[in-house]
């Protein structure tokens, strides 16, 4: 049962939750709320958090969604029917939708991916790029792809979270969804590279052969080529990008050329 106080103050709390910008909350944000509103709503200091999340479910429109990764649960609080994509990207600041997930979002696949792919990147490091010798290479590329473990299930499919390289956001760029809702995620040609260096997340090499044929009309190879070189990677990407473009059959030679 909630107070007499909480009853009298519903239409108020809804009000100011609707009229809110914001949607998908944390527990901080809505500890935040409650002591913004508490003395107009006339709620005790004894009123917790806990209590006040209790009310908005039962007598508003907040929904709770809890995601169980191995090295850290996370919990999201939605207001209303909120589109899946706006929730994941709740879990972390500056996060971006990458690999299979920006290939269905870029309609570079027909597949219906099963594991929505967030990336935060890491801080930046002191460059240690340097030479390499190519049996370093041949180990590198022979050796079986790391994959991340971070995992948790959210509405029937799967959340993977990825920590990739400080790339300070290059090649990410806005996306309106079909729902109208404004997400972040990996440019086609950002995406085109991504799934070269971790073709693990994008289905596997047949899918990736077949992203770079449904990209021919939308790709700027010249971007491509710029933004791999800001990247600067330390394993030579550049020859496996090629040799995609010139396999799908698609590309004229002055193109590829460019990613040599």
């Amino acid at each position: 049962m909630f107070t007499e106080r909480f009853l009298i103050a519903k239409k108020d709390i809804i009000s100011h939750l609707e009229g809110l910008g914001q949607r998908v909350f944390k527990l901080s944000d809505l500890e935040g709320v409650l002591n913004e509103g508490r003395e107009f709503w006339r709620l005790t200091e004894a009123t917790t958090t806990q209590r006040f999340i209790e009310f908005l479910v039962e007598h508003g429109s907040l929904v709770m969604h809890r995601f169980d990764f191995p090295n850290r649960p996370e919990i999201r609080y939605a207001w209303g029917d909120i589109e899946s994509l706006r929730i994941i990207q709740s879990l972390r600041d500056s996060s971006y939708f990458t690999h299979f997930t920006a290939l269905h979002l870029h309609e570079l696949t027909l597949e219906i991916p099963k594991v929505t792919y967030l990336n935060f990147e890491q801080s930046k490091k002191r460059s240690g790029k340097g030479k390499l010798a190519q049996g370093r290479i041949d180990f590198a590329f022979g050796s079986k792809c790391r994959k991340s473990n971070n995992i948790a299930n959210f509405r029937g499919r799967k959340v993977c979270l990825l920590n990739g390289m400080n790339t300070n956001l290059g090649g990410v760029v806005d996306f309106e969804t079909q729902s109208g809702n404004i997400v972040r995620t990996t440019s086609i040609e950002r995406t085109l590279i991504d799934i070269v260096v971790r073709p693990i997340y994008a289905g596997g090499i047949a899918t990736v052969l077949e992203a770079y044929r449904r990209a021919y009309d939308s790709v700027s190879v010249n971007k491509l080529t710029a933004l791999l070189q800001k990247l600067d990677y330390v394993y030579p990407y550049h020859q496996a990008i090629g040799f995609l473009l010139e396999k799908t059959g698609s590309y004229r030679e002055t193109k590829i050329s460019l990613v040599d």
